[in-house]
């Protein structure tokens, strides 16, 4: 009998997770405040790059360098974070991003591309040794009942911050200058350090138990990082979840591009439009989250499945309703119901791999699936920013919107050939359940 996608009928509140598990407080408030001085960031460097150039080319070119790095440095982090301590691997990899963050500053005197450019790619070569390590330590902070409530809370709070840091982001862009949305990005990323910081598992909880390793595996990592992938195609739910987050990104990397696109040129609403309609997408996206967390605890494994499809329908459509919208107010309204579709599919999917995914190979899975959905949209974010050169805004939106809903028609292939069948629950262990750190005074 197929259990429920979520599992956890007693699974505590958002208030009460955050009341009573100290580490994982200590988390989401690095994750808060680092987040919402992304977007600060974001914000910023499309908005210079846009009134600088007037090119979606460089937009493009921007979202390439910052894909590429992500994408070869997930090898690299999968490795280092299931042989080292991974709160260690966290904290240096914010102290990185924020003196590149800090970097930005520099654009704004010297407004040269190649500039944003290389800081682009530096400050995203580091983000997955934190991303892909905040993925791999949930199991071990949050106990089999509560892994539900915080991975749903870990995703809203990522689409929260989008709308509140794309917003804030905009107004300190619009009143402040560029300066103060950069400064604000690296101080956060100092906060999330320190947060990371003040973590207190038990005596290595944050190394993956596995045997010791081989002086093969020591002197050629790649060979540890080949025994990852071994493991990923050995379980099919992981292959049907590489494969969707393909053909998700497929279309998505073209999204990316496009909201600035839309925001500057479309719409002719400067930094405020791009910052609204990010805003939009982070409204949808929580509220998709916020279904998938009421949902989830209820659905059966089979009925889990069919709620993907139907949900990459939606936002496909619902992206393609927007790249062709002539009022401003009804575009939001279908970027919001696409990022919805978006939302739901994003928490059921990373909850069922913190539930099936051994923590010996936990980092390598997260940073190896960061990775290929890294490398699909740089494909994506090229093809249509070359594109933006000779097409509309709108006729490209059109076929994002195409592509991503493809991946319903795979998805749902998969399913009705029987190749995606429920794993045995790995993710979490007895022996992990309970462990929150030092108690709440």
């Amino acid at each position: 009998m197929s259990t429920p996608a979520g599992e956890e009928a007693g699974a505590p509140s958002f208030l009460q997770l955050l009341r009573t598990n100290r580490n994982y407080r200590y988390t989401w408030m690095g994750q808060v405040v680092s987040e919402i001085g992304d977007h600060f960031n974001n914000i910023a460097v499309f908005s210079l790059a846009v009134e600088t150039t007037g090119s979606g080319l460089v937009v493009a070119g921007i979202m390439l360098s910052r894909a590429v790095p992500a994408v070869l440095a997930g090898p690299l982090a999968g490795v280092l974070l299931d042989r080292m301590d991974r709160k260690r691997i966290m904290i240096a990899s914010d102290m990185v991003r924020a003196v590149m963050a800090a970097l930005f500053i520099l654009t704004v005197t010297y407004r040269r591309p190649w500039l944003l450019y290389l800081l682009s790619a530096l400050l995203m070569f580091a983000s997955p040794f934190f991303t892909s390590g905040r993925a791999a330590i949930l199991p071990t902070i949050a106990s089999r009942k509560e892994l539900h409530s915080a991975n749903a809370l870990t995703q809203t709070t990522q689409w929260t911050t989008l709308t509140l840091g794309a917003l804030l982001g905009a107004g300190a862009v619009t009143h402040l200058g560029w300066q103060w949305a950069f400064a604000v990005n690296s101080l956060s990323f100092l906060f999330s350090a320190l947060c990371i910081s003040r973590l207190r598992p038990p005596a290595g909880a944050f190394r993956a138990r596995r045997e010791s390793l081989t002086e093969t595996e020591v002197v050629r990592p790649w060979h540890e990082y080949a025994e990852g992938l071994r493991y990923m195609t050995r379980t099919p739910l992981i292959v049907g979840l590489a494969v969707i987050n393909i053909g998700w990104a497929s279309g998505g990397g073209a999204a990316q591009i496009l909201f600035s696109l839309f925001g500057e040129i479309v719409f002719k609403r400067g930094a405020a439009g791009i910052g609204i309609i990010w805003s939009f997408a982070g409204i949808g996206l929580l509220a998709g989250g916020a279904f998938a967390y009421l949902a989830g605890r209820r659905l059966s494994f089979s009925a889990y499945k069919w709620t993907v499809a139907i949900c990459y329908i939606v936002h496909g459509g619902a992206y393609v309703l927007f790249s062709q919208a002539r009022d401003f107010r009804t575009a939001l309204l279908w970027i919001a119901l696409s990022r919805a579709g978006v939302g739901v599919t994003s928490v059921l999917n990373f909850a069922q791999l913190l539930r099936h995914t051994r923590d010996e190979y936990r980092g390598r899975v997260f940073a190896t699936m960061e990775s290929m959905t890294w490398s699909t949209m740089m494909v994506s974010m090229m093809v249509a920013g070359i594109a933006s050169e000779r097409h509309s805004p709108r006729l490209i939106g059109f076929w994002s919107g195409v592509l991503s809903s493809s991946t319903a028609a795979v998805w749902t292939w998969l399913n009705l050939a029987g190749r995606l069948p429920e794993p045995v629950p790995e993710g979490v262990e007895p022996r992990e359940v309970e462990v929150h750190g030092e108690p709440t005074v």
